[in-house]
């Protein structure tokens, strides 16, 4: 019994230590670049920082709408077609409440 208890407190103490979810990556927006001629791919999918409401954060999503507003139409630097990934990331701005018309051609 006594063992028993001590691996329920253990636990609960491992519990109490664990580190919370992996938010995903911050929306890579070319801040270096004053106005890009293109877009470059996004390397990651978005994560709960911009799909949970919860856990949503307007100085992270400012940079988001500002971008595919400013660049949505834009191409690919490489004239490739946008990737899954872009075209998460696109789905993001719309459900953000964006207009979709800036990001058609990535959501196809």
């Amino acid at each position: 019994m006594r063992t028993t208890l001590l691996a329920l407190a253990a636990l609960a103490a491992l519990a109490g230590c664990s580190t919370p979810p992996d938010p995903g990556p911050l929306f890579a927006d070319d801040r270096q670049t004053a106005e890009p001629t293109c877009m470059q791919h996004q390397a990651r999918a978005p994560g709960s920082r911009y799909t949970d409401a919860a856990l949503r954060r307007t100085d992270e999503t400012l940079p988001l709408l500002r971008y595919y507003t400013a660049n949505g139409t834009k191409p690919y630097c490489d004239n490739q077609a946008p990737t899954d990934v872009d075209r998460a990331w696109a789905r993001v701005y719309v459900d953000l409440g964006a207009e979709r018309s800036r990001v058609a051609a990535i959501l196809g």
